[in-house]
């Protein structure tokens, strides 16, 4: 079925018989909660695609702390870089929750590119996409402080969420905390000044988006 494939932005615009070749490739794998799907240091044979559930990407230091590079829901790809490097992954990745995942194959993908200029175009914008997200990361992680790292995640969710009054968490609070450097402590006290100053109300894992110019400050001048 290529129905499924036709969701994937990566996939957008491609012939039905492209599809079709794309499917034929593909294999579908299963990976349940807390389950590994690559290690870093792995042999990159291939990249993924997330059809259902929740995946995240993360590196881990010599003394075992834990820093997430990226969370991926369906439609996300993730591992290409070595179908085009021939290299190992440079990053782990597990998944969240009980996952359905593609898996496609780097030698007949890079086949399917030469036959497709549509596909290489696609998966062009996709990783220049990925590298600029990347790139606001880093700046974030280094530069800004928590309360401006945690106000643009909010941003970040609104964005994706289409939603300009509240948005859903849909990670935990130990998970958020590897994801913008900080704690779970941390993430907690910030959450409840930015609370006072009336720019969100928290109930649970949702997000009452109160005052936008006021978090979109906030993100850019991380003074609460």
């Amino acid at each position: 079925m290529i129905d499924p494939l036709k969701t994937i932005p990566l996939f957008s615009g491609l012939s039905e018989s492209n599809l079709e070749k794309i499917h034929a490739i593909s294999t579908r794998l299963e990976f349940g909660k807390g389950e590994i799907i690559f290690q870093e240091g792995d042999r990159g044979d291939g990249f993924y695609i997330v059809q259902t559930g929740k995946i995240k990407v993360f590196k881990l230091s010599f003394e075992g702390k834990e820093q997430i590079l990226h969370i991926y829901g369906p439609g996300h790809t993730f591992g290409e870089v070595p179908v085009f490097e021939g290299k190992s992954f440079p990053a782990s990745s597990m998944a969240l929750e009980a996952s359905g995942i593609l898996f496609l194959p780097r030698n007949r993908f890079v086949e399917l590119i030469t036959q497709a200029p549509a596909l290489a175009m696609n998966m062009l914008a996709d990783l220049s996409k990925r590298l600029r997200a990347f790139t606001v990361q880093i700046e974030n992680l280094s530069l800004k402080e928590v309360p401006a790292r945690l106000a643009a995640y909010i941003l970040t969710l609104s964005r994706e969420q289409n939603n300009q009054t509240r948005v859903t968490l849909p990670i935990s609070k130990a998970q958020l905390s590897n994801l913008i450097g900080t704690t779970p402590e941390t993430i907690s006290r910030v959450l409840k000044k930015m609370s006072d100053l009336d720019l969100i109300r928290v109930r649970a894992k949702e997000i009452l988006l109160k005052d936008l110019e006021g978090l979109s400050d906030l993100a850019e001048s991380g003074k609460i």
